[in-house]
This record gives structure tokens, C-alpha cells and sequence, in this order.
């Protein structure tokens, strides 16, 4: 049975798309079989993987709205390991068109059900919002891993995420659990840096990732060549970071990967 994570924070701005990305190609990158979510209606990590959206009418919207079956909406990316399910503009009306529906908090955990087997790795990129659509995800997911950029506001709206998780876990979702708190924009020349490095390891202490994204130009750049870092430039820090990072969930959850 394949492992749903959400990457989630409603703070925009935190590189949560661009981890959402860029994990799930580096563990499609150690030959785990991965499919990417992207339910965030900007559809960014979408347009990151370059799926060309011209002619593609199956999305996760139809799926959360018309209740299509997910496996319809799967895309195939460059890596021979990594699928997409696209996002669409049409989701940001979707918690509205959905506001009638039965157990609408479900919808994706029950669409996600069939594919659980066909895939190690189920990766979720949320919105940046707690609306339905991040619900959704967290109702889904086994755990979710949580973007905090190595900034001045870093902790600012964590605690009402937290909270989001622990209602999901009192009537959604009891399973539910916390991946891991991600630090992203790492600058090690910066004293602010690391002293959000020290604050947020106090706050989370075991729940923050060993691994640390460090700021880097080519990771800024991969996005607008519709590639995953590790495509464009494997040999970058970006990239490093990003594979470090999927090892470190490997050896979290037990598989063992060469290397």
C-alpha cells in the first residue's frame, strides 16, 4: 500500500509547491513509483513537471466535482517513475460547487483508494489556504510535511495548521500524522537563518527534517523550464537537497534503497 503525504501550509510563499515537485521526483528518481497531486488551483507544480495542458480535459477537478475516476486524470511526466493527476483553474469554485455533497470532506480519500497499490509514494501539493481542497488532502493523507521558509515570520500561522490537523484527526482522520517540518530558504550566511533553524528545532524538536533547503538559484529557475530541479541541473545544491530529503522519508518509512 502506496504512502499519501500532503504538503501543506496555508502561509504562502513557503516553497511548498516546489517541494512538492521536486520530492516527488527525487523519490521517482530512486525508482519508487510516485504520482503527484496537484490540488492547488494555481496549478504551479502542474506547470513544473511541463504537462502541456492543451488537450488534457481530465484534472482533479472533475474528479472532486463530477466524480470522475482518478485514474482517468493521470498524466506521465518525463520520469519513467513519476505520474501527475493536473490541477485546473476551474478548482477555485470547487468549494463552493462541492458544498452540497455528501461527506464532501472524502471525496479525494475515496478517489484515492484505488491506486494506493499502484503507487509507493502518493504526493499531495495543497493550496495555500484550509479551505475544503487542503481538508480534503489531510483526510487523505497517511501524513503531511509542512514547508517552513527560514524567515522572520517562519512560525506565524503554523499554530492554526496545527489545529486544522488536530480536528482532522478528532473526525476525519485519526491515522494522520506529521511527515515532518521542512525548513526551505536556507541561507547559512544569514544570522536570521539560523537562528529560525534553532527556534523552529526547539518548537518540533524530532519533527523537523534533518535535511535543510538551502536558497539556490537553480531551483528558482527549474519551475519556468517545466522541469523538476533534478532534470535541469542534478548536480546542483537545489537538487542534492531535494534527493537528500527523499532518502530521509525513505529510511522514515523503512524501505531500504540502494545507493
Amino acid at each position: 500500500m502506496g504512502k499519501v503525504i500532503a504538503v501543506a501550509n496555508q502561509k504562502g510563499g513557503v516553497g511548498k509547491t516546489t517541494t512538492a515537485v521536486n520530492l516527488a521526483a527525487s523519490l521517482a528518481a530512486t525508482e519508487q513509483p510516485t504520482l503527484l497531486i496537484d490540488i492547488d488551483p494555481q496549478s504551479n507544480a502542474t506547470n513544473g513537471l511541463g504537462i502541456n495542458m492543451e488537450g488534457v480535459d481530465k484534472t482533479v477537478y472533475e474528479v472532486m466535482v463530477e466524480n470522475m475516476q482518478m485514474s482517468e486524470t493521470i498524466c506521465s511526466s518525463e520520469m519513467p517513475f513519476l505520474d501527475v493527476v493536473p490541477s485546473h483553474i476551474n478548482l477555485v469554485g470547487a468549494e463552493i460547487e462541492m458544498v452540497d455533497v455528501k461527506n464532501r470532506e472524502m471525496v479525494l480519500k475515496n478517489a484515492l483508494a484505488s491506486l494506493r497499490r499502484k503507487y509507493s509514494f502518493i504526493i499531495i501539493d495543497c493550496p495555500p489556504s484550509l479551505g475544503l481542497l487542503t481538508l480534503n488532502a489531510l483526510t487523505a493523507a497517511d501524513s503531511v510535511l509542512i514547508p517552513v521558509q527560514c524567515e522572520y515570520y517562519a512560525l506565524e500561522g503554523l499554530g492554526q495548521l496545527l489545529t486544522t490537523i488536530s480536528i482532522v484527526r478528532r473526525h476525519l482522520n485519526p491515522s494522520l500524522e506529521i511527515e515532518g517540518v521542512l525548513l526551505t530558504m536556507f541561507d547559512g550566511r544569514l544570522r536570521l537563518s539560523n537562528q529560525v533553524v534553532e527556534e523552529v528545532r526547539k518548537h518540533f524538536e524530532d519533527k523537523v527534517c534533518e535535511t535543510i533547503i538551502s536558497r539556490n538559484v537553480r531551483l528558482s529557475e527549474a519551475p519556468s523550464h517545466g522541469k523538476p530541479v533534478i532534470l535541469y541541473d542534478a548536480l546542483c545544491l537545489g537538487a542534492q537537497n531535494y534527493l537528500q530529503l527523499a532518502h530521509e522519508i525513505l529510511t522514515r518509512n523503512n524501505i531500504n534503497v540502494a545507493a
